[in-house]
């Protein structure tokens, strides 16, 4: 049986056709994905990937998150299971492969394994996180967080969309408000699959990114304060234009986050301007800021920069400023054990790969505090992601599966 599970490969075609019809739930005009979470549209998703794990006898498991867990029994129930996943949401203007492919690499392991008849010592678990996007309720990666306790559930229940849903009241909706407690059981191993996002391993020819952490993360909640007028009597000289003082703090914001490391990264995301009418200076601009980097002085660098600048603001433009922490995901380093499973699987598969740290958020990050974690990336077509075009090969996509596969098996054992 070991020499068997050494030369075992996952069906490519198998995974492409489950992909595409996921892809078919919440499709965009333009070919991408809108199944933003807890939509109905995630609600089909999450139907879907259930009776996929049914169809081969998984025993499924729903938290008072909405996680949803689905289990393959090893030979030993003692031994705590080796899990992987991601996440079904999608942004707005999503793509086909962002999370979901994480899933169903998950799933197409275990459908590999049941058709071949391979047993595992320990048991396998392929696992969906809710809103790990952060496009509808916000902070991103909140199932994973209330789960792996670095928020409550109450925190996580209360959360809101712009329309005033909570996460709460829209899970009991859809009919995922499970009855599991939404914390951590004992985990032997944890992988998650994932499109790169980036430009590195296409533009390197690499096809495996063999990940050993993830970048830290900052969102800020920004808002500008001036005073509304008509855009026609008032004079440039006589106005508290709160537009202004978000182009003054962002032009000198992207200037020093340029200057100071190429590691650094900053987006503005979202703006959003009240009362919103074309002829009438805005009273208020809400900008939601994100600010990253790999190591912990770098993000604290960036931190104080932001906070710095936001106190010249008034003096340089009239308008006042508030600026207010949204979250704080400092960076993380994988488990060395996984990391040389995901390693060791690359080197027998004969895959080219190399050793990155991920510029994205994952909801390893939060299972990395209660479990040894690693990641496994693919190449996505001009690094683009989180936009409707977002593309991969299936072949990557393939070859990212059999290394899950090998990785698994190494932590799990086969019996």
């Amino acid at each position: 049986m070991e020499n068997t599970a050494q030369d075992l490969r996952i069906d490519g075609a198998r995974l492409w056709d489950s992909l595409m019809e996921m892809a078919r739930i919440g499709a965009t005009p333009a070919g991408g994905c809108n199944r933003q979470a807890l939509t109905d549209e995630d609600k089909q998703g999450r139907d879907l990937f259930l009776r996929w794990c049914r169809d081969i006898g998984c025993e499924i498991r729903i938290d008072r998150m909405g996680n949803m867990f689905a289990r393959r029994a090893g030979i030993d129930s003692a031994v705590p299971p080796v899990i992987t996943g991601s996440h079904l949401d999608t942004q707005p203007t999503g793509g086909k492969f962002d999370g979901v492919y994480g899933v169903l690499a998950g799933l197409e392991v275990l459908r590999t394994l049941d058709e071949r008849g391979i047993k595992t010592r320990a048991p396998l678990e392929v696992v969906v996180w809710t809103n790990e996007e952060g496009a509808r309720f916000s902070p991103a990666m909140i199932g994973s967080g209330v789960w792996a306790g670095e928020f409550s559930l109450d925190y996580g229940h209360s959360r809101t969309d712009k329309s005033g849903a909570t996460i709460g009241a829209e899970l009991e909706r859809i009919g995922y408000l499970g009855d599991e407690p939404a914390e951590p059981r004992p985990i032997t191993a944890a992988f998650e699959t994932h499109i790169e996002q980036g430009p590195i391993l296409e533009k390197q020819d690499q096809l495996i990114g063999v990940v050993t952490g993830v970048q830290g993360i900052r969102w800020y909640d920004v808002t500008f304060w001036g005073t509304p007028c008509h855009a026609g009597p008032t004079p440039m000289e006589d106005r508290r234009d709160p537009v202004q003082a978000l182009a003054w703090l962002c032009e000198r914001l992207y200037s020093e986050v340029k200057a100071y490391s190429g590691d650094a990264r900053m987006t503005c995301g979202d703006l959003r301007a009240e009362p919103g009418s074309r002829n009438t200076v805005p009273e208020k601009v809400v900008l939601a800021l994100d600010l990253r980097h790999p190591q912990p002085e770098g993000l604290e660098h960036l931190h104080r920069t932001l906070y710095r600048l936001a106190e010249q603001v008034e003096e340089a433009t009239g308008a006042a400023i508030d600026v207010r922490e949204e979250w704080h995901s400092p960076p993380v380093v994988f488990d060395e054990t996984c990391i040389e499973a995901v390693n060791s699987a690359v080197k027998q598969l004969g895959y080219s790969h190399r050793r990155m740290v991920s510029g994205a958020g994952h909801d390893s990050v939060y299972v990395s505090r209660v479990a040894p974690v690693s990641m496994i990336f693919v190449p996505c077509a001009g690094g683009l992601s989180h936009n409707e075009a977002e593309s991969a090969e299936p072949e990557h996509l393939e070859a990212g599966c059999n290394v899950l596969l090998h990785a698994m098996l190494a932590r799990a054992g086969v019996a």
